[in-house]
């Protein structure tokens, strides 16, 4: 009698490079799939079609904290940090050498010193503004640290290419995704709350924290770093209760297509709400039509936006969408007070997704980004709370204030959404 193999996840991202995704599984056309689903994102197919989607597996037996604000969640991170017994693993597009950078970086030094493998990526032109010497200093503490995509060190033609992403991996047991780069920005002891972005991070205990440490070495390697051993985990550890995690990860030339075509079918399976919240909105005609077609379902469908941002350009590039989403029936609201730049989506109270992608055109084309889509009751739930208590704070756009805005504005609006691409 031949022996039964155990079945276990192999340290492969999916869905590889060069592969097309059929058809009908594409943005434009999976909605048909996901409405026909009796009981919408939570009926048993709707897993089975993210799967098909992404080719990629859903890790059951997670935990999920979900942080708003910066010093929580550094909080939390510090502390995993200490944890950690064997490795971490930190990417970010933008590591500050300011109170927080300084804060992380002695914890990763005093982990590095008790013997634990330190690894940092992060990129050359997020973190443009960040002298040279804290790197060194990284590196003279015996933390590995890799610069993804340097000048000069690469053609002219790649440097469009970034990597967007925010991970933290402690021992393949715990990680730490979302918004928030390193940086005091998010909020740190005697910064002024309104001086303090807006963001969401969520940190994960379980197998879905493995899968983030493959997408990590993806980034390391690729940039140069040391490649580091992956053991494969074994299927049974992603089947226990509790949440369950799609690991929603792209990169150029892989896994953008899929991205949106996941996004599109939670809001085609979708039976009561779709609320989301982008820092930089500019997502072309598709993502419009699609949002007016669950309006015209009975969704309730809302997009949080910035009311104030870092890059005024691209807010007057998201205006240039308003139009059309209100004519479809699509309810607006500007975020007030400081900086929004969340990046997240909760669907009927049971999906949620949390990452580093916004609804732009270099999102899909040029970063390399990480998102969790989270099926999960009790997260949704936060999700949602988070989404009401944001909109204490936003002014709702009305169409007939929206029609009255001056000459100037529309035509900013106008030329700005033309640029959206190139920004």
């Amino acid at each position: 009698m031949r022996r039964r193999r155990a079945r276990r996840f192999l340290p492969v991202l999916r869905p590889r490079a060069g592969l097309k995704l059929a058809r009908e599984l594409r943005a434009g056309r999976v909605g048909e799939l996901a409405r026909a689903l009796p009981s919408g994102v939570e009926d048993p197919g709707f897993e089975i079609l993210l799967r098909r989607i992404d080719r990629s597996p859903v890790f059951g037996g997670n935990r999920i904290e979900v942080y708003t604000r910066g010093e929580d969640a550094f909080a939390a991170m510090r502390e995993a940090v200490a944890g950690a017994e064997r490795e971490i693993l930190l990417e970010s597009y933008i590591f500050k050498d300011d109170a927080i950078g300084r804060r992380v970086l002695e914890a990763a030094a005093a982990a590095a010193r008790r013997g634990v493998a330190v690894r940092v990526l992060t990129d050359a032109v997020g973190s443009l503004g960040t002298r040279a010497g804290l790197w060194r200093e990284l590196e003279q503490q015996g933390v590995e640290f890799q610069l993804f995509n340097p000048f000069f060190a690469r053609p002219w033609w790649l440097q469009p290419f970034r990597d967007h992403r925010k991970i933290l991996v402690a021992d393949r047991r715990i990680a730490f995704t979302g918004g928030m780069n390193i940086g005091e920005e998010y909020g740190s002891p005697g910064r002024k709350p309104g001086q303090t972005w807006r963001d969401t991070h969520v940190r994960v205990e379980g197998p879905a924290a493995w899968e983030m440490a493959v997408v990590f070495a993806e980034g390391w390697t690729r940039t140069g770093g040391r490649p580091f051993a992956l053991e494969p985990l074994a299927a049974e550890a992603a089947m226990g209760p509790g949440a369950r995690i799609l690991v929603l990860d792209s990169r150029p030339w892989r896994g953008h297509t899929e991205s949106a075509a996941v996004l599109a079918a939670i809001v085609g399976a979708a039976r009561r709400t779709v609320w989301l919240t982008n820092a930089y909105f500019a997502p072309g005609r598709l993502a419009v039509d699609l949002l007016g077609e669950a309006v015209r379902r009975g969704v309730d469908v809302r997009l949080l936006l910035p009311g104030w941002t870092d890059v005024p350009l691209l807010r007057h590039a998201a205006h240039g969408y308003y139009a059309g989403l209100l004519a479809r029936g699509v309810r607006l609201f500007e975020y007030g007070g400081h900086v929004l730049h969340a990046k997240s989506l909760v669907a009927d109270g049971y999906v949620a997704v949390v990452g580093s992608t916004n609804l732009d055109f270099r999102s899909f084309t040029f970063n390399a980004e990480c998102n969790l889509v989270i099926l999960d009751r009790a997260t949704g739930g936060t999700m949602e709370e988070v989404f009401r208590r944001d909109l204490e704070t936003a002014e709702e756009i009305l169409p007939e204030s929206w029609r009255r805005r001056s000459p100037a504005h529309r035509l900013g609006d106008r030329a700005a959404r033309w640029l959206s691409p190139f920004l």
